[in-house]
Order: structure tokens, then C-alpha cells, then sequence
């Protein structure tokens, strides 16, 4: 398990921090660095696929490595096809952005789906009694995935030759490549770890016919949604012209791409209602996948309760995903070498990251979630207030380093309650496609509103940028005093 949350952790920098890194040093624009953050939203959107990977058998490789194990081969092959190609790509050339853009929507996608079949695998592969330690040795071997992917890969990219002042794609060629080698740690895994023993005898009784129906009609969803998204392209941005002619559209550009999103979930439903009305697909397969799950959460907690708790849980991490997407390109801007980056935010900042979790750990089983929940927020939006004194110091190391140790130590004990919260609210009966509701649902708007970091601090500069990410956990923190006030009636269900 270490070892394949070693695979799981390696490609998520490559999207996020890293690449910003590498977009910037090739030239490209703040504004269109921080847009690459809508890359992972395959992370934000796996409960959609989830039953796919679950119920659907692939040809030849599931007789030969069992369903988990097929599946879990078949994304990790992906991963390194993505990060390839990535690699292969010089986004200082031309139109080159673009293929850029699609090989880290695959990498997102395929990274989504190999998280995915591994909490499936760990749940399966051992007892209850062994969870705990299971996912905590993942953990683990996560973190030490994003740091090779994070500080290792700036390393490397330095080693090989390149710098803002000369950039060498080359160099960053390389750097990818070498991060798919790595990805061979988690396929190695695959092919020598047994298929986890479980009792599948009521599943394989379902008709195969259902399974490629079911794949079928999220595929016609899938083009559905994409079609809707890239031909409302030009008429949102006419529209964003329109109500921001001449200035920065910031908010009206959120809410104008933030309905073109919307628009397009509402023609992968008529797509999907269109299907059920054909016969393309059966409804009671659709409900069974995506509707009790989300039936039984409003069940057990009611209309009103439900909906603040899905509030709390799409926003609490607002103020930190916001900041992190444009939190490299400041570090450069400000004048901070790769290496400094590396040493300072990846490999020390990972350090005060499991200490904030193995404190917050400790905290919660003294205090309960809801009172770190509270901590955790307010601590994660008043660090933001850090970097702002950072950005007026200028390339001082000591401060960036006094920053960083405040930032993550908070970051990871809010990490910690917010995991323990998660899980309180997931039922037994649901809990692979609710906790992937939930922790997709985490990270959805914080990154849609990421994908505009760039702009509002080329808007606003960066002090008033960090300023706004502050003001931001203000909310949270009124959601949070609103869950405790109902916390008895929540408690009360959390068994369910």
C-alpha cells in the first residue's frame, strides 16, 4: 500500500505545481499558468466513472489480474502515457498549449481512476481491523510521491540545465520522463500483489449486456457534456466581453464560466434521460449507481442539513487550494530560485505537513472534529495573511521558510479533521461512492475559482490576491459554527 500511494501521490504536482514551474519558465502568461489547474478536475468528478471501474470487467485483463488489479494497471499504464506525452510537448512553441492541455486532462483523468480502484483495493485487501494502518502507511507513500513529484522534479529540472533566465525544454523533457519511470514503482506493485479475495458472486450474475450499456451511456454523457462546453466557448466569452468590456473579467467571468459548466452537466442528464427513454441503458442500474447514494445522505440528515454540510464540504478548503494554484509562480515572481522552491516548499514543507497531521490527529481524538474543524479553518485562512507580508519582504528565505512551516503545520491538522469529518458523514452501505462524492465535491469549486488565482493577482497584485484568499475562510467559518450548533442531530445519525 505504500507503495502504490507512492504511484497515487507522483502525478498531482506534475498538473498543478510543477508544471506552473515549467509554463511559466517557458514564458506563458500568469493568467493561462493558473488555468491549467482545471486540468485535475478528473479528481473533482471520479464518483461520476467510479461505478464504471467498479462493475465493468476489461477483456482478457480482468481473467488475467482480476478487476481490481486490471483496472489499476490499465490507469497506471495511462498515467505514464500522459506524463510522456506531456514531456513531449514544448509549450514555448506556438499552439503547442493546447496538446499541453490535453495530455494534463489525460493525466488528471487517469490519476482520478487509478485513486479510485486503490481505495477500492485497500478496502477489500485486508480487514477491518487493519484499515487504520493501511491507509495510513498510503498516506505516507502519497506524500512521498508528491515531494519526488514536486522538490525531486524541480531537482531535476535544474540538473539538466534549465533556469528563467535560459530556458531549456530539454531539460523539462527529461524531467517528465523521468517522473514516468517512476510511475514503473506502482506497476510493479500491480503485477505482484494478489487480487484482493472478495465475495463477488451477486455482482458477476449481472448481464454483461448491462455493464457495456452502462458504459455506453456515460461515454453519450461524457461527449454530451464536452460538446455543450467547447461550442459555448465563444458565446461566454462574447458575454464576458459584454458585461466586462475593457477590464479584468474576473466575477463575471466566473459566472459566466461557472454557468457555461452548469449548462453543460444539464445536457449530459438530457443525454442521459434520452438513453433510459431509448433503451440504451436501464434506470434502475442508474439508480442504483448515482441516486441511493445521494438519497440516502438527505435520508439521514434532511433537506436543510444536508445542504449546509455540502456547502461546508465544497468550501472549507477554499482558501488554500485558491492560493496553492498561483503559490509557484509567486514564489518565482518574487524572485526565488527552483531550488530554494524545492528545498524550502516540497521537502521542509512536507515535514510540517505531517506534523500538522499527526497534531491534528491528536487534537481530534481530545477535543472531537468539530472543534479542530473550526481551528483548522480559522488557522488555514489567517496564514494566507502570511504570504502577504511575504510579498511585500521580497525574496527573503527566512520568511519564506517561517511562512511555509506556519502554513502547512495548519494546513495538515485542518487536513486531518477534515478527513475524520468526511468519514463521519459517509453510511456503510454507501461508502465508496459517497466519500467519492464527498472528496470530489472538496475540491470543485475551490478549483474552478483557482483557475482565475492568475488573473486576480495580475489584477490586484499579490498582497491584495492573499488578502482576498483570507477573506475567503470567512464564510467557512460561520458554516462551521452552524454544524456544531446541529451537532447532536448529526451525531445521532453518524452510525447510519
Amino acid at each position: 500500500m505504500f507503495f502504490l500511494g507512492f504511484s497515487a501521490g507522483l502525478p498531482l504536482l506534475l498538473i498543478f505545481s510543477t508544471l506552473s514551474v515549467w509554463l511559466r519558465e517557458a514564458g506563458v502568461d500568469r493568467s493561462a499558468v493558473t488555468f491549467f489547474s482545471w486540468a485535475a478536475l478528473g479528481y473533482s468528478f471520479k464518483f461520476v466513472w467510479a461505478p464504471i471501474v467498479d462493475r465493468l470487467p476489461l477483456p482478457w485483463l480482468t481473467v488475467l489480474l482480476g478487476r481490481r488489479r486490471s483496472w489499476l494497471l490499465l490507469a497506471q499504464l495511462a498515467v505514464m502515457a500522459a506524463m510522456v506525452w506531456m514531456g513531449s510537448v514544448d509549450p514555448a512553441s506556438g499552439t503547442s498549449l493546447v496538446w499541453m492541455a490535453l495530455a494534463a486532462v489525460l493525466l488528471g483523468f487517469s490519476s482520478a481512476t487509478q485513486d479510485i480502484v486503490i481505495d477500492a483495493y485497500r478496502i477489500e485487501c485486508v480487514e477491518e481491523a487493519l484499515q487504520a494502518l493501511l491507509a495510513s502507511t498510503y498516506v505516507a507513500g502519497y506524500r512521498v510521491g508528491m515531494l519526488v513529484a514536486g522538490a525531486g522534479s524541480l531537482y531535476l529540472a535544474s540538473w539538466f540545465g534549465t533556469s528563467r533566465a535560459a530556458y531549456e525544454y530539454q531539460a523539462w523533457h527529461l524531467t517528465y520522463l523521468a517522473m514516468a519511470g517512476f510511475m514503473s514503482v506502482g506497476v510493479l506493485t500491480t503485477l505482484l500483489t494478489p487480487e484482493p479475495e472478495v465475495n463477488r458472486s451477486g455482482e458477476e450474475a449481472r448481464p454483461l449486456g448491462d455493464s457495456l450499456r452502462f458504459m455506453a451511456l456515460f461515454l453519450l454523457m461524457a461527449a454530451s457534456f464536452g460538446a455543450a462546453f467547447f461550442f459555448s466557448a465563444g458565446p461566454c466569452s462574447d458575454l464576458k466581453q459584454l458585461l466586462s468590456p475593457g477590464g479584468p473579467a474576473l466575477l463575471s467571468g466566473f459566472l459566466v464560466e461557472s454557468g457555461r459548466f452548469v449548462l453543460a452537466l444539464v445536457a449530459a442528464f438530457a443525454m442521459a434521460r434520452l438513453a433510459v427513454g431509448l433503451k440504451l441503458a436501464r434506470s434502475q442500474t442508474l439508480t442504483a449507481a448515482y441516486i441511493a447514494p445521494v438519497r440516502d445522505f438527505f435520508d439521514r440528515y434532511g433537506l436543510k442539513t444536508a445542504l449546509l454540510l455540502l456547502l461546508l464540504i465544497g468550501f472549507y478548503r477554499i482558501s488554500d487550494i485558491v492560493l496553492g494554484v498561483v503559490s509557484n509562480v509567486f514564489y518565482l515572481d518574487l524572485g526565488f530560485s527552483k531550488n530554494v522552491i524545492a528545498t524550502i516548499t516540497k521537502t521542509f514543507g512536507l515535514g510540517m505537513t505531517l506534523l500538522g497531521g499527526f497534531l491534528g490527529g491528536m487534537l481530534t481524538l481530545r477535543f472531537g472534529v468539530n472543534r479542530i474543524l473550526l481551528l483548522g479553518g480559522l488557522l488555514a485562512a489567517a496564514t494566507n495573511l502570511l504570504f502577504m507580508l511575504l510579498a511585500s519582504a521580497g525574496p527573503d528565505v527566512t520568511l519564506l521558510t517561517v511562512v511555509i512551516a506556519a502554513d502547512n503545520l495548519c494546513a495538515g491538522l485542518a487536513s486531518i479533521a477534515f478527513v475524520a469529518f468526511l468519514s463521519s458523514l459517509t453510511s456503510v452501505s454507501f461508502t465508496a461512492v459517497q466519500y467519492a462524492l464527498f472528496s470530489s465535491l472538496m475540491t470543485l469549486f475551490p478549483k474552478l475559482i483557482g483557475g482565475y488565482s492568475g488573473t486576480a493577482a495580475t489584477a490586484w497584485g499579490y498582497e491584495t490576491f492573499f488578502l482576498l484568499t483570507a477573506l475567503m475562510g470567512l464564510p467557512v467559518l460561520v458554516l462551521i459554527c452552524l454544524v456544531r450548533r446541529i451537532e447532536t442531530s448529526v451525531s445521532g445519525h453518524r452510525q447510519g
